[in-house]
């Protein structure tokens, strides 16, 4: 399984406009990718709008982003990216 394991860049986490950017990122990987805070958090899809909200990841809040699919590295190191870096727009890379 590849895994990522990344800071939220997003100051206020990844909550309402952040998390829709980062689910429609998700969504356009095309391969299932899993989320969940470090430290043992339960994983939730990542392409869930709702999975995401529930976590109440903060700013600075280290997160796992998962998957065992096929082209899971490059699809984990954009995702991973977004997060870190905390886009305001989906980049048309991802």
């Amino acid at each position: 399984m590849a895994e990522r394991r990344v800071n939220v860049g997003w100051a206020e986490g990844l909550h309402a406009r952040p998390a829709s950017i980062f689910v429609r990122a998700a969504t356009a990987a095309g391969i299932p990718v899993t989320i969940a805070k470090a430290g043992g958090g339960t994983p939730v899809n990542a392409a869930s709008m709702l999975g995401v909200l529930g976590l109440g990841a903060q700013g600075g809040e280290e997160i796992v982003l998962a998957s065992d699919a096929d082209g899971a590295e490059a699809a984990l190191d954009r995702l991973a990216k977004l997060v870190a870096e905390g886009l305001e727009e989906l980049p048309e890379t991802v």
